[in-house]
């Protein structure tokens, strides 16, 4: 049990740590993926993802398929749940395809019933989109997962 708080408080105290967006970006909206159930393999995961990115201004949608592969400790099963992100970008115009791209970083997931999960990643077309400062992550589960996070996405139809 001591373990398993250490483990927590660790990789959530790794994923605050993250430095916030800096003055030279805007937040431009939301990226909000629906996850496929996940199995945790002991070094590691991954979950299709179908998500949709809301703009502020003008609003706007923009729909994604991705893939989120996990490498680290992963243990256990959660169900098919949602992961949300604040948008930054280097440019506060930002229109389709705009999302696609690879994005690293750091991610941690407890779940003992209700799942709580954090992960905060940077990349896109020329590193210029940050998914930023957390997302939040619900699902439903037994679940202890803490290491290096991979996102793909795409346009809707491609992976």
């Amino acid at each position: 049990m001591r373990m398993i708080r250490f483990l927590s408080i660790g990789a959530f105290a790794l994923v605050c740590a993250a430095s916030p967006a800096s003055a030279d970006t805007f937040r431009v909206g939301r990226l909000l993926c629906f996850s496929t159930p996940r199995v945790g393999l002991v070094l590691g995961s991954a979950q299709a993802l179908r998500c949709v990115f809301y703009t502020g201004r003008p609003p706007r949608q923009y729909i994604y398929e991705g893939r989120i592969r996990r490498v680290g400790l992963d243990l256990g099963v959660t169900s098919a749940g949602t992961l949300s992100w604040a948008v930054f970008a280097k440019n506060s115009r930002i229109g389709p395809g705009a999302l696609r791209g690879n994005y690293v970083g750091a991610s941690g997931n407890v779940a003992f019933g209700p799942s709580l999960g954090a992960n905060v990643l940077i990349g896109g077309s020329r590193r210029s989109v940050m998914l930023q400062p957390l997302s939040i992550e619900r699902a439903i589960g037994i679940n202890l997962a803490a290491g290096v996070t991979n996102l793909t996405l795409g346009p809707r139809g491609r992976r």
